[in-house]
């Protein structure tokens, strides 16, 4: 047993918090504490409910984000627009365009971007499916609102070259965000008008 912990039981509660992402041994240290020291009830409460998000959680059929039904509430929202399209990377991203209030389309969510360093292809990418919704007829323009690194420009290119052939207007969001910066961490403020202050993608990177 690591002789930092006075308990093999405590050690290993901190162990499995330490795989969380951002989460380190001191911080991990205190959570489990803090569980410690709450009422079994409350810490029953807090496990079963994870346990009931991974068993019963589902992703949405047409846009790919976490969703309670088979479609997500957003693309079954009659007063969405569903003629545009944001393309985000991951479901952060959907929660944080969400919190400025200034997009009332729909999204499409890529499940990360292109990034043969860490073995991502095309492949690994909900790309084809957003394809496919295009190919509907019904989109007319696709935002493209990932990340502004060198991973999130190579994917917006790849999904440049494989729109180019449909009649719909492909646009990113405008650079307030910093050049490397993920979107999920941009404040409301910036990452909104952003958004309303998007230009047209000429599949030319930055």
């Amino acid at each position: 047993m690591n002789q930092e912990y006075p308990s093999a039981l405590l050690e290993r509660a901190v162990k499995e918090f330490t795989k969380l992402p951002g989460i380190g041994r001191k911080t991990a240290t205190r959570l489990v504490l803090h569980l410690l020291k709450k009422g079994e009830d409350e810490v029953a409460s807090f496990s079963e409910s994870i346990i009931k998000l991974k068993r019963e959680a589902k992703y949405c059929s047409v846009c790919h984000s976490i969703s309670d039904t088979d479609i997500c509430p957003i693309c079954v929202n009659p007063t969405r627009d569903h003629s545009i399209i944001c393309v985000v990377e991951n479901i952060q991203d959907v929660m944080a365009v969400e919190n400025t209030m200034q997009f009332r389309g729909v999204y499409h969510v890529l499940g990360g971007v292109i990034s043969p360093m860490d073995g991502v292809s095309p492949s690994d990418l909900n790309i084809e499916s957003l394809i496919t919704r295009v190919t509907s007829g019904d989109v007319k323009e696709i935002i493209l609102a990932l990340s502004s690194t060198m991973e999130g420009d190579t994917t917006n290119f790849y999904i440049y070259r494989k729109l180019s052939q449909f009649d719909v207007k492909l646009s990113v969001i405008a650079r307030g965000i910093s050049v490397g910066d993920e979107l999920e961490y941009a404040d409301e403020v910036t990452l909104g008008s952003s958004i309303i202050n998007r230009t047209p993608f000429t599949g030319k990177t930055y």
